[in-house]
C-alpha cells in the first residue's frame, strides 16, 4: 500500500461523519476530505484536493491564525465562526459554520478541521428536543390516562344505576349525559393511548401507495373545491414500515391542511399537494442516513397560526375550534416510530409539512 493510501486508510472512519472534516498542513493544503464535505462541495474528493482549505472561506484570516496557534501548540483546540463558500473564491452561495481546529497527534504537521452547518447544529437541536418532547407526551399521556379511567368508569357505572332507579324522563335525560360525556371522555383517552398500545406491524411500504390512499379518502370528504395534486418521484424504492401507520400519520396531516382551507374550498381555488423525493446524507437527531424519502404535504391556507406554531405537535393544542389536537401528535408519533422526522414551514398562502423517513 502507498503512503498516501496507507494515510488515507486512517481517515475513513470521518466518512460516517454528519459533519464537514477536512485533514489539512499549516498552509492549508487539503489531505483528506470526508463525505459530507464532498456532498457539500459538489465535487469529488480528489477535486477537493487539488484545492486550498483557507480558498474555501470567505475570511480564511482567523482559519489561518487558528490553524497557526494550534500547531504551535499555544492551544490545543480552536473554535470560531465563519463563512464556507459553497465553491473555492465564489463571493455568493456562502455557508454559516462553527469550525473546530483540533490537533490530530503532539507535533504533528497535520491537523483536523472540522465545519458544522450552524443551520444544521440549530436543526438538530430542535429535532433532538421534539425527540424529547415526545417521550414527555407519552409519559403524560400513559399516567394521564390511567388517572382518568379509572372514575370515569366509576362515574358511568354509577350514572347507569341511577337510571335504573329514576321513574321521571326528565330525570333519566341528565343521567343519558353524564353516560353519553364518559363515552367521549372514554373515547378521548382510547384515541391518546392509540399509538402506544397499538402493534408495530412491519411490512414493505411503497410510499406511493400511502399517499393515494390518503388521497382517494381526502377527496371523498372535499369532492367539490379542492384540488389534490400529485408530484411523485417514482424511483423511490419500497421500504420496511407499518403501512395503517403511515397512512394514518399522512392523512392526519392532509385532513388537518384540508381543514385550515375550508375557506378557500368554498371558493373553488383550494390546493393540496403530494410531493414526494429522495434526500441524501440526511441527518436525522444524531443519526446519519445515506438515502431518506422526503413526503411534503404542501397547502395553500392561511397558514399555522404564529401563537402556536412552536407547539403544534404538542397533545391537544388545535388551531381550530372543535379540535381535538391529537392529529398531529398522533402522526408525529407514527413517524418516529419509524426512526422519521415531521417538521412544519409555514406562512400564510403557503404551508409544508416534512417527513423525513430513512431508505435502505
Amino acid at each position: 500500500m502507498s503512503a498516501s493510501r496507507a494515510e488515507n486508510s486512517r481517515f475513513e472512519a470521518l466518512d460516517l461523519l454528519a459533519t464537514m472534516v477536512a485533514v489539512v498542513q499549516g498552509d492549508g493544503a487539503l489531505l483528506y476530505v470526508n463525505a459530507m464535505f464532498e456532498s457539500v462541495a459538489g465535487l469529488s474528493r480528489r477535486s477537493l484536493m487539488r484545492s486550498n482549505l483557507f480558498d474555501w472561506f470567505a475570511d480564511g484570516a482567523q482559519l489561518r491564525e487558528t490553524l497557526t496557534a494550534v500547531m504551535r501548540n499555544e492551544i490545543a483546540t480552536g473554535r470560531f465562526d465563519g463563512t464556507l463558500r459553497r465553491a473555492p473564491l465564489a463571493a455568493n452561495e456562502l455557508l454559516p459554520v462553527h469550525v473546530i481546529v483540533t490537533q490530530i497527534e503532539h507535533g504533528s504537521d497535520r491537523v483536523l478541521v472540522e465545519m458544522l452547518e450552524i443551520e444544521q447544529q440549530t436543526k438538530q437541536d430542535r429535532e433532538e428536543r421534539a425527540i424529547g418532547q415526545v417521550q414527555a407526551n407519552k409519559e403524560l399521556i400513559r399516567n394521564l390516562a390511567h388517572e382518568i379511567k379509572n372514575p370515569l368508569g366509576g362515574i358511568r357505572g354509577a350514572a347507569q344505576l341511577l337510571s335504573m332507579e329514576l321513574n321521571s324522563r326528565e330525570l333519566t335525560e341528565y343521567t343519558n349525559v353524564i353516560i353519553h360525556e364518559a363515552d367521549r371522555l372514554q373515547a378521548l383517552v382510547d384515541r391518546l393511548l392509540a399509538p402506544h398500545r397499538r402493534p408495530h406491524v412491519v411490512v414493505d411500504v411503497n410510499i406511493h401507495e400511502v399517499c393515494e390512499r390518503v388521497r382517494s379518502l381526502v377527496l371523498a370528504e372535499y369532492a367539490q373545491g379542492l384540488q389534490v395534486l400529485r408530484d411523485y418521484d417514482t424511483s423511490i424504492p419500497d421500504f420496511r414500515g407499518d403501512r395503517e401507520q403511515l397512512i394514518q400519520a399522512v392523512l392526519n396531516v392532509a385532513q388537518n391542511a384540508a381543514h385550515a382551507l375550508v375557506e378557500r374550498i368554498a371558493a373553488g381555488d383550494a390546493r393540496l399537494v403530494l410531493r414526494t423525493r429522495v434526500a441524501r446524507q440526511v441527518t436525522i437527531g444524531k443519526q446519519r442516513f445515506r438515502l431518506a424519502l422526503e413526503l411534503h404535504i404542501e397547502d395553500n391556507g392561511p397558514g399555522v397560526p404564529e401563537e402556536i406554531r412552536d407547539r403544534i405537535f404538542y397533545p391537544l393544542v388545535s388551531g381550530r375550534d372543535g379540535g381535538s389536537g391529537l392529529g398531529l401528535t398522533l402522526a408525529q408519533t407514527y413517524v418516529q416510530q419509524h426512526l422519521g422526522m415531521i417538521e412544519c414551514d409555514s406562512e400564510p398562502g403557503r404551508t409544508i409539512f416534512r417527513i423525513v423517513i430513512p431508505l435502505p
